[in-house]
């Protein structure tokens, strides 16, 4: 699927095709009455990255992922002050809406046993998906801060977070109660004398479930994969910084993380279990592995093991039980 939406647009043309667009906006701090300027007019008055919008716009109308070019250029700042405002708008406006409706359509006091326990269930459900934003803005997101300043910890990594059990089961919980919810309200909810209303709650609750997904695959199929090319930047800039700092270094001598990543190769480690093992990305691996060969000429693991071993990286019982192409 090609790309509907393009730099040169009409952003006003943009939210007549397609009404969801207007989120979009606000997420990215976009006021109504731009007239017919374009895309990358609005997107620049605005200090919005415009190929990071358009690439937005495209994922939510059209499920377009971004090509590779794409990934490389997209503004991973901009792309936080977006999901930022998502949290905001879901804790802050949407579902207090929400629950006002509930609230006004049927009698949620303890007189109404049915009606106050879907209110009580309804609040729980907020506060999951509260504790689950917090989560992220207070550990994820920080932690993204920290890369787009040019810093990390050594003993974090991207990884972590998308190894974390608990927060990929706090996932399932959100989607599970949601789905209680909608079949409480829907099969025991008590009548009530504003039909309409209850109804348009209840649609309302449905719009919630179907952005809150959106969100969370706009996450993992565009934030985090940019979050870790941003990461296997600033590992390179980190050892180079390192390299740079020791005057008595030749140029192309190798920096201690290549040389880790010497170690994971001569012990037949796949690109992936080295970047566990060092809490790096692959992207990073990967990098250090060409820069190795840039510097060493060795292209080949067999060659990097006499390497190792001739300059005392690694020992021969490090290696003698495995085998090399």
């Amino acid at each position: 699927m090609g790309h509907k939406y393009k730099a040169n647009d009409s952003l006003a043309e943009l939210i007549s095709d397609d009404f969801r667009l207007l989120q979009v906006l606000s997420r990215f701090g976009i006021a109504l009455g731009f007239g017919d300027k374009s895309v990358e007019q609005v997107c620049k008055e605005n200090n919005v990255d415009t190929e990071t919008f358009i690439v937005v716009c495209n994922f939510i109308s059209q499920g377009t992922k971004p090509s590779f070019d794409e990934f490389t250029s997209l503004n991973v700042a901009s792309l936080l002050t977006y999901l930022h405002n998502s949290h905001n708008f879901f804790i802050d406006f949407m579902l207090p809406n929400i629950r006002r409706e509930f609230v006004d359509s049927i009698d949620c006091s303890t007189r109404n046993e049915i009606g106050f326990l879907i209110l009580k269930f309804f609040d729980d459900y907020v506060a999951e998906i509260a504790k689950h934003q917090t989560y992220e803005s207070e550990h994820f997101f920080t932690y993204v801060e920290g890369l787009l300043q040019g810093k990390r910890k050594a003993d974090i990594c991207l990884a972590n977070f998308e190894n974390d059990r608990i927060h990929k089961d706090h996932d399932k919980l959100i989607a599970q109660k949601m789905s209680d919810l909608k079949n409480i309200i829907i099969r025991y909810c008590p009548n009530s004398t504003q039909k309409e209303q209850l109804n348009d709650a209840l649609l309302h609750l449905y719009e919630f479930e179907t952005d809150l997904n959106s969100h969370t695959q706009l996450e993992d199929t565009i934030f985090i994969p940019a979050v870790s090319l941003l990461e296997s930047q600033v590992d390179v800039n980190e050892d180079i910084d390192e390299s740079a700092s020791d005057n008595s270094l030749e140029k192309d001598a190798l920096s201690e993380r290549e040389k880790e990543i010497i170690i994971g190769v001569v012990k037949g480690q796949t690109n992936k279990e080295i970047a566990d093992h060092l809490c790096i990305s692959i992207h990073t691996v990967l990098t250090h592995r060409r820069n190795i060969a840039r510097k060493l000429e060795i292209h080949s693991p067999a060659g990097l093991v006499i390497y190792a071993i001739v300059n005392g990286i690694v020992s021969i019982e490090d290696i003698k039980e495995l085998s090399y192409s």
